[in-house]
């Protein structure tokens, strides 16, 4: 008898294959190979200028438009950056009033749930 790990769509599989040639059936449910942990990747520091206040991404998707600059004096409610998600244009606020410490994404980028897009003070 000859035991061998097959992966099939992600998952890891112990089979044992007779001499003969034939495959024998597992005793138990397949058991999943353990996997590593995926390393996190690292965040870039936020830059010299960033402000206290971070701008951050509600949905994932892709960034359309920058609609404020850096240094611009902004309102609660004014459109920072405007993301595109599930193919409708969805603004990111400012959440307070304040001025654009930085812009920390370019427009077409793609970003996650949660990413900072800008910073203000």
């Amino acid at each position: 008898m000859k035991s061998y790990t097959i992966t099939v769509n992600g998952t890891a599989y112990e089979v044992t294959v007779e001499e003969t040639g034939s495959v024998s059936a597992p005793a138990a449910a397949p058991k999943a190979a353990p996997k590593a942990p995926a390393a996190a990747p690292k965040k870039a520091a936020a830059p010299a200028g960033a402000g206290s206040v971070k701008v951050a991404a509600s949905v994932p998707g892709k960034v359309v438009k920058i609609a404020a600059s850096v240094g611009q004096a902004v309102k609660a409610g004014d459109s920072v950056v405007i993301l595109e998600s599930m193919k409708m244009e969805i603004p990111v606020v400012a959440p307070q009033d304040g001025t654009i410490a930085s812009i920390d994404v370019a427009e077409g980028a793609s970003v996650e749930n949660g990413d900072t897009l800008a910073t203000m003070n």
